[in-house]
């Protein structure tokens, strides 16, 4: 944010100051909120060499100490002594074996989770545990993965770990026969390798007992196998199970019945997003989590008894596997990566060329709409138009926006070479289908590169324009049968290319379509290559209901539905929450027709006399000539657009970076449009004379990694399992710049992404740069995502301030704040509710009218069917990855406006949370910032769960936070900064003053001992309390002027220890206003007292969860939010557990011990 937005944005707070008497009694209880990551070593198992660099665990994980280690690993000797498995990648192996051992209460045996991030080298690890296998004579291993690239990867895993004697066979290989059959090769033992979408491979042809592929897989395995199954990056499978409306897909239930089909199966589940989100836990049913013998006896139940949690119970959940057990996940630390975010200025022009852009979608929507009316669309085709629409819509403005920092990626790339370190940029998507439907307009000949952004909405007006095409209207006159495009499999046949056009188009055309038709054929390169197999029609990669050619579809589906918000093309953010919208439940395959094709049939029914209609209800000729006019004016328009839109950011990034022989490409494109020697302009197949498609990406790969080529463009969906760090073993060793053109808004993907340049065993550690622009919140999610690195240990360097501006990533946006803020920006813009906070001041013009009138143009507040006429929000309006998508779409100063609009009125609601005392913090730290904390009393319980047992305990600690003047006396006298120091404040109650001191963090780094006058108002200063020691919510000077004034320390000693000594005893209530209503009514009040008491409930807390939950519904007489904390003893000891209501204490202690094996009690 510039300057002078903050100063605006707090010149808004005028307003508030008379709410701010009460804040300090309500002293922010701002308790650390970052996630922390703690150094790891193997804490029990004493074998093998160290990991070849640094790892570390969250905080809350390092807390819990794992099981007791009794099983012995018979892998070789050398293999361990040699390092080629580290002592991390062992401890996970025998932990996985271990539990191995174990059965469940159901009779199946129990799972491992392996949670490790990327670069800690999860491939060995998974390695190890076949191999491990293989040597106690389980000779048989499936290993379920995401794409079939990584199969190489398996292999040399394997081999690594010097096991090279298991075979690895590709599951997609096999004929529909018996695996050890001779057809196959009598494959009697080995690894099994397959991909998640050829698991639900079924054959057409072939009858037979194994016309599916998960037949022979059980056949192969046998019932009683007691062997490895391992689910790699089993987050990629997340849709397993949706609970409510929708289906599972197919995958899923494949998966389900894998596991229950093989019950004695040694199952292990691999992925570094594991236990974040509880959803996606749904299909690991062999943690033992939930089922017969657990506190849940469905998944349901688990799912609910978490998310009512709030923020912290996933972690909770986490330590309790790890204490069972089950659980390990260790990340790569980020120690020595560098990263920067750098902002790249929207030109002048393209600010134009955005707004202008803006305006032609939203006259585009008013056409789509009166077009529809005109030829009385029914509904389902106006629900696949409007459905291809917004899907095109958000397609086209991330193109553009990604366009923008082209030239900067350009010249940063540039840079970076000529200071010897190599490149790596970072793309979501490759905008492959745009360029091969360009192709197929201009017969194969072009003259400039394809403009992606143009290719979209040219594509959607030509084929979703609800509007018959003027050659087929003749045709259907003379009363011609329209053609037969009924069945659109999307593998069969060249005519998926161009389905808008028909049977147009002489034969000249044909080889280029053929070409087209080919690649889209070829675009899953994993569905399967083997003979008789089509891909099942509702595999992962759903396709949309429409005719978008499937490449464009296969080919974002890997990338997008798992990576941008600004890519899911469906409208509902949670896969589980029913994919009800656009489509994406696939109907029949012969229902896929484009808008065209319903305009003729419903044509043919007029002419053909199928009467069931009245007359009257079909579009009159002149309507249909006005829709095919609007049409062609829009056609026209985009091409008037079309020339100065930006053309396919990948294809100009390898232009610029020296063509396709100095860059190599790692996407999942056929082919690329280069620059010829004398500037022409043709389209190539990717493949080279030697090397098959296939295989391509890890070649390309190759010669990167052996300093070939000094840049490597990688896409989301080739990129998984790619390592591109400079490998010790590679020769390319010099440093990686890794540029990032599109940020993922979630945390998690971004880490997942970097991961591509920052793995073990690297020479150097790689920078990051964000390139973001200031649109709709890019800076947003690039400090979420910088907050992250950070506290991975990554060093921010440039400008330390794009991560402290008032630091946003403190408001996460994607939780239920920032859905009640939405929803309430929506309803004030609609004029239903009273503002939350006030429009900005400086606008010109009517705010809230703007926005709506910039809204209704993108579908956000829409035409109410019941009354029309009458504006109404949008259905999803408080949807928030819809949110995000759709003001894209809106120029680009109002974008900003309700964006910051947006965020100001989450702060305002947060606040109002936080001031009624219902704010979920997540999870707080204590004893973090200078606090001192000591334990007072500790009660240990015994317990049996289903796999063992593990200890509950109950901690109970004192904090102590204040300051004393002493310690504040040392700190002031440490000060250079002209402002810094003690201030008190101008107001006086109960005849007393505060007294605080200001330190600014920035003075103390310009030790050349001018004092720096210029003292800028939004300088951030940070402030300590004698009560409370120090504040994690920092003022800017301005805000400090306002409430207090600076004095010398001899005016603030009496307030200062005035205010520290009561606070032992006195709550602030009391302190300010003489009486406390709480304390009169006989209840504690802590608010503000220097040393706090706190009951902590820690260790295996999931089983007794509900016990737990209904003493405090019974004491408390509501219903609490259970609050996780984080304590770091004086002694360094860590806790990590559910705070508890005093109470409650008696009580729980009793219900605890009433079952458990064994009870202790310890006072310190």
């Amino acid at each position: 944010l510039p300057n002078k937005a903050v100063s605006n944005m707090w010149a808004n707070e005028e307003s508030k100051i008379r709410e701010q008497q009460d804040d300090e009694e309500n002293d922010d209880e701002d308790m650390g909120v970052a996630e922390t990551y703690a150094d790891y070593m193997p804490p029990k198992l004493k074998l093998g060499r160290k990991h070849p660099d640094p790892v570390v665990e969250t905080a809350s994980l390092s807390s819990v100490e794992p099981t007791d280690v009794w099983y012995k690993l018979s892998l070789p000797e050398e293999t361990i002594q040699t390092g080629s498995l580290s002592a991390l990648q062992l401890e996970a192996i025998t932990y996985a074996s271990q539990q191995h051992e174990h059965f469940l209460p159901d009779g199946t045996r129990a799972g491992f989770l392996i949670g490790d991030g990327a670069g800690v080298g999860k491939g060995r690890t998974i390695a190890g545990c076949i191999f491990e296998n293989f040597l106690k004579g389980r000779k048989r291993a499936i290993w379920v993965s995401v794409s079939n690239d990584l199969k190489y990867d398996s292999e040399r895993d394997l081999k690594d770990i010097g096991a090279s004697k298991v075979e690895v066979y590709s599951l997609n290989k096999f004929k529909y026969a018996k695996i050890s059959s001779p057809v196959n090769g009598n494959v009697k033992k080995g690894v099994i390798f397959s991909t998640y979408s050829a698991l639900i491979g079924e054959s057409s042809q072939s009858g037979g007992k194994y016309k599916t592929r998960l037949k022979q897989l059980l056949q192969w395995c046998g019932d009683d196998f007691d062997g490895l199954i391992v689910f790699d990056e089993c987050h990629r499978a997340k849709n397993l199970c949706p609970v409510g409306s929708s289906k599972p897909t197919k995958t899923g239930l494949t998966v389900l019945e894998l596991q229950n089909k093989l019950p004695k199966a040694r199952v292990v589940y691999a992925s570094a997003t594991g236990a974040s989100e509880p959803r996606n836990m749904a299909y690991m049913t062999r943690l033992g989590m939930w089922g017969e013998g657990t506190p849940f006896p469905e998944f349901t139940d688990f799912i609910s008894a978490v998310e009512k949690r709030g923020v912290g119970a996933m972690e909770i959940v986490a330590m309790d596997m790890k204490l069972r057990g089950m659980y390990i996940a260790r990340q790569l630390s980020f120690h020595g990566v560098a990263f920067k975010i750098e902002e790249v200025p929207l030109s002048p022009d393209f600010v134009k060329v955005y707004d202008d852009s803006v305006s032609l979608w939203v006259e585009a929507m008013q056409r789509f709409q009166e077009a529809a009316e005109l030829i009385d669309a029914e509904n389902r085709m106006k629900k696949t138009m409007w459905g291809q629409f917004w899907s095109s819509h958000q397609r086209f403005f991330k193109y553009l926006c990604i366009a923008a920092k082209v030239k900067h990626a350009v010249q940063t790339a540039r840079e970076a070479v000529k200071c010897g370190k190599c490149v790596v940029i970072g793309l979501q998507s490759t905008g492959e289908a745009r360029t091969l439907e360009q192709l197929e307009r201009d017969d194969g000949e072009l003259s400039d590169f394809v403009s992606t952004a143009k290719g979209v909405l040219q594509t959607l007006v030509e084929k979703h324009f609800p509007a018959p095409d003027r050659n087929r209207i003749s045709r259907l006159l003379g009363l011609e049968t329209p053609p037969k495009k009924e069945k659109h499999n999307h593998m069969n046949g060249a005519d998926n290319g161009g389905g808008g056009e028909g049977s147009s188009g002489g034969g000249k055309r044909k080889p280029v379509r053929q070409a087209a038709a080919r690649a889209v054929k070829r675009v899953r390169k994993d569905s399967s290559d083997s003979d008789s197999e089509r891909e099942s029609s509702d595999s992962e990669f759903k396709l949309s209901v429409s005719d978008e050619s499937a490449g464009e579809i296969s080919e974002d589906s890997n990338a997008s539905s798992d990576f941008n918000p600004f890519d899911d093309d469906s409208d509902s953010e949670d896969p589980w929450v029913g994919r009800k919208k656009k489509g994406k439940k696939k109907p029949p395959a012969k229902k896929r027709q484009s808008t065209q094709d319903k305009i003729d049939s419903l044509l043919f029914r007029t002419k053909s006399g199928d009467n069931n209609k009245p007359a009257h209800m079909f579009p009159q000729r002149d309507a249909i000539e006005r829709a095919c006019s609007m049409k062609e004016d829009l056609l026209m328009k985009i091409e008037r657009l079309g020339d100065r839109l930006p053309p396919n950011t990948l294809d100009q990034l390898i232009d610029e970076l020296g063509g396709p022989e100095n860059v190599a490409e790692m996407t999942g494109r056929k082919g690329r449009v280069v620059q010829t020697e004398d500037g022409g302009i043709q389209y190539e197949s990717r493949s080279e004379v030697d090397v098959p498609l296939e295989t391509l990406n890890l070649t390309e790969k190759q010669r990167f990694m052996d300093g070939e080529k000094d840049v490597a463009i990688i896409s989301e969906a080739a990129s998984s399992g790619i390592s591109l760090q400079s490998d010790r073993r590679a020769r390319n060793q010099r440093r990686r710049v890794h540029i990032t053109l599109e940020l993922p808004w979630s945390a998690d993907r971004a880490i997942q992404q970097f991961g591509r340049t920052h793995r073990s065993n690297q020479v150097n550690a790689p920078e990051y740069i964000f390139l973001i622009s200031d649109l709709a919140g890019e800076r947003r999610f690039a400090s979420i995502v910088a907050k992250r690195l950070e506290s991975l240990g990554a060093l921010t360097h440039g400008d330390r301030r794009a991560t402290e501006t008032r630091d946003l990533s403190r408001f996460n946006i994607d939780n239920k704040y920032g859905r009640a803020a939405l929803e309430a920006t929506m309803k004030t813009i609609m004029g239903y509710e009273s503002p939350l906070v006030p429009p900005p001041q400086d606008y010109k013009g009517d705010f809230f009218k703007d926005i709506a009138d910039a809204l209704v143009g993108v579908g956000l507040i829409t035409n109410s069917d019941s009354m029309p006429g009458i504006l109404m929000l949008d259905k999803d309006h408080n949807n928030m990855s819809k949110f995000l998508n759709r003001i894209l779409g809106m120029p680009v100063e109002l974008q900003n406006r309700l964006f910051k609009y947006f965020t100001d009125t989450l702060q305002a609601i947060i606040t109002q949370a936080k001031k009624s005392g219902r704010f979920d913090l997540g999870i707080l730290d204590l004893g973090t910032a200078g606090e001192n904390v000591k334990r007072v009393k500790l009660y240990t319980f015994l317990r049996k769960h289903a796999t063992g047992s593990a200890t509950t305990e109950l901690h109970i600690v004192h904090v102590e936070r204040g300051m004393g003047w002493e310690e504040a006396m040392e700190r002031w006298a440490e000060l250079v900064g002209a402002r810094e120091g003690f201030y008190l404040s101008h107001q006086i109650r109960n005849g007393k003053q505060t007294a605080i001191l200001a330190i600014c963090p920035e003075a103390s780094n310009n030790k050349t001992g001018k004092k720096t006058e210029t003292a800028k108002k939004d300088q951030l200063y940070t402030i300590y309390r004698p009560n409370t020691g120090l504040q994690l919510r920092q003022e800017t000077l301005g805000e400090l002027e306002k409430k207090y004034k600076k004095v010398e320390c001899a005016d603030a000693e009496k307030h200062w220890k005035q205010q520290y000594e009561s606070s032992e005893t006195t709550c602030s209530h009391a302190y300010w206003r003489g009486n406390c209503k709480n304390v009169t009514l006989g209840l504690d009040c802590e608010v503000g007292l220097r040393r706090r008491t706190y009951n902590v409930l820690a260790g295996s807390v999931l089983s007794v969860w509900t016990r737990v939950e209904n003493i405090l519904q019974t004491k408390t007489g509501h219903q609490t939010k259970m609050q996780v904390v984080r304590l770091r003893t004086a002694e360094g000891v860590k806790i990590v557990g559910t705070l508890i209501p005093k109470s409650c204490v008696e009580s729980l202690r009793e219900a605890l011990a009433s079952d458990a094996e064994k009870t202790n009690e310890e006072v310190f």
